[in-house]
């Protein structure tokens, strides 16, 4: 029998930047009673393997069951205080303190009860540190001690990874003519400063004199598409991606464009040029990796996901929207659960549809297409129910 075609998939929002992370990560279960041995605090502390200063956006996760249930960032001194219970999932400053009311709250039984989580609970938990430029670390909450309500896991170590294929350019780029590289640098200065005319003369000026400057092509393509210049911007990326084919940002930066004009032939080609060099395919399928700023390995994924899932590849929609979703370490899209959810249904497979529906709800809970979401799950539950009663029931 004919599949039916896809349906539409929602666009991705601009990813946001490094220091914004989802406004509500779901909490994990409350404690019943005042009796249950509850974990108020879990500290500790963030250290790197070469004894340099903790990075300013190091990451703090406590994931239980696979799934993240409270985020924070470390201090500068690579500290960190994770309040457990209420508003658990709110993102909050090494300090713990949010702003949010950490007033006491009331157990099943009425009886008013300090914050905490069971000490039961968290031992099904990891705590994660991540870090631009380190590989993520993570250490197991089983058999917390001591059995006091506050519990220090010590440090949390982070080594420093190495160069990243597809991150750095080939010699021609160290070649430029010193001329060439001043007028990039002011360019880069421009753009720092918001000032995109200034910036596009010194980029435009540092490839006049030197034609083989990848970066500065790439640097100007960002300038034009910031400038909604979008024929010079795609001329610009295929430039620097014509001098130097491992130097991925411009090919990511095309597959975008690509994916704004729905051109999905286009998606696949340019997204399957990064899949294959991908510079982290060794550890892509077991490791949650960190988002680079000019190579998201997420959002490649993700485009290369939704342009199979168009083509009606749905099979190569799911691997990819996997991939995505281990390279997606700061969820900047959440609407892979969507897109996963598409999936499953056209395998019939609803449950796994309705926790993806239900994953992408709590990564967004403020999401524009919400109510659309929630109407679907309802539907999708009844279809559950309806298939677990239709499944033959088999007898000796």
């Amino acid at each position: 029998m004919a599949q039916k075609p896809p349906g539409p998939v929602p666009a991705p929002p601009p990813a946001p930047p490094p220091n914004r992370l989802p406004s509500s990560i779901p909490s994990s279960s409350q404690p019943t009673g005042s009796d249950v041995d509850l974990v108020i605090i879990v500290l500790g502390r963030i250290a790197t393997n070469d004894g340099s200063p903790v990075p300013s956006d190091t990451l703090v996760e406590r994931i239980c069951n696979e799934r993240v249930r409270q985020q924070m960032y470390a201090s500068p001194g690579g500290e960190f205080s994770m309040q457990m219970g209420a508003h658990s999932g709110v993102l909050v400053d090494a300090s713990g303190d949010s702003g949010t009311d950490w007033s006491a709250r009331k157990d099943v039984s009425g009886r008013t009860s300090e914050m905490g989580i069971p000490r039961s609970e968290l031992a099904q938990c990891d705590l994660r540190a991540s870090a631009a430029g380190f590989r993520p670390n993570s250490i197991s909450l089983v058999g917390l001690t001591p059995s006091g309500r506050a519990v220090d896991v010590g440090a949390i170590v982070l080594e420093r990874a190495g160069q990243v294929k597809g991150m750095t350019l080939n010699a021609a780029a160290y070649q430029a003519p010193a001329t060439a590289r001043k007028a990039y640098e002011k360019g880069l200065q421009a753009e720092k400063n918001s000032k995109l005319p200034e910036a596009e003369r010194n980029f435009a000026k540092a490839v006049e004199i030197y034609p083989r400057y990848a970066s500065a092509w790439f640097q100007l393509g960002k300038v034009f598409q910031k400038e909604n210049q979008k024929d010079s911007a795609r001329s610009a990326y295929t430039q620097a991606a014509a001098i130097d084919p491992k130097f991925l940002a411009p090919y990511l930066s095309l597959a975008s464009m690509a994916y704004d004009a729905s051109d999905w032939t286009e998606v696949l080609r340019l997204t399957g040029h990064i899949s294959d060099l991908d510079p982290f395919s060794s550890t892509i399928a077991t490791e949650y990796l960190l988002d680079l700023d000019e190579l998201n390995l997420a959002a490649a994924y993700f485009y290369n996901a939704v342009a199979n899932y168009k083509l009606d590849r749905i099979e190569q929609a799911e691997k990819s929207a996997q991939k995505a979703e281990h390279a997606d370490l700061r969820t900047n899209f959440p609407q892979l659960h969507v897109l996963l959810a598409q999936i499953f249904i056209q395998k019939k497979n609803y449950a796994v549809a309705i926790a993806e529906l239900e994953t992408y709800l709590e990564l967004a809970p403020n999401a524009k297409n919400g109510d659309q979401i929630r109407e679907q799950l309802v539907k999708l539950r009844e279809l559950n129910r309806s298939a677990a009663i239709e499944k033959p029931s088999f007898q000796n």
